[in-house]
């Protein structure tokens, strides 16, 4: 199912499997992350346009943990 962590050697290594917030490549090239679950207190204030569905949850990330994937995630094709 994933592929690789990106950033994994820029970012701050998981504590005892918890606090792990980080980008995931996944094996058919889409991408998961891992963040808190914010949707509830989110999604009643998103901008005009996005929604989120039923299977979809709104999560935060920190900026740093995107910033360490960006350098591995690849340009599009």
């Amino acid at each position: 199912m994933f592929v690789r962590r990106l950033g994994q050697k820029r970012s701050q290594q998981c504590a005892n499997g918890h606090h792990c917030p980080q980008v995931l490549e996944m094996v058919d090239g889409d991408f998961a992350v891992v963040g808190v679950d914010i949707t509830e207190e989110a999604a009643g204030v998103l901008p005009p346009g996005p929604g989120v569905g039923p299977r979809e949850r709104i999560v935060r990330v920190p900026r740093q943990t995107l910033i360490d994937a960006r350098p591995d995630i690849p340009v599009a094709a």
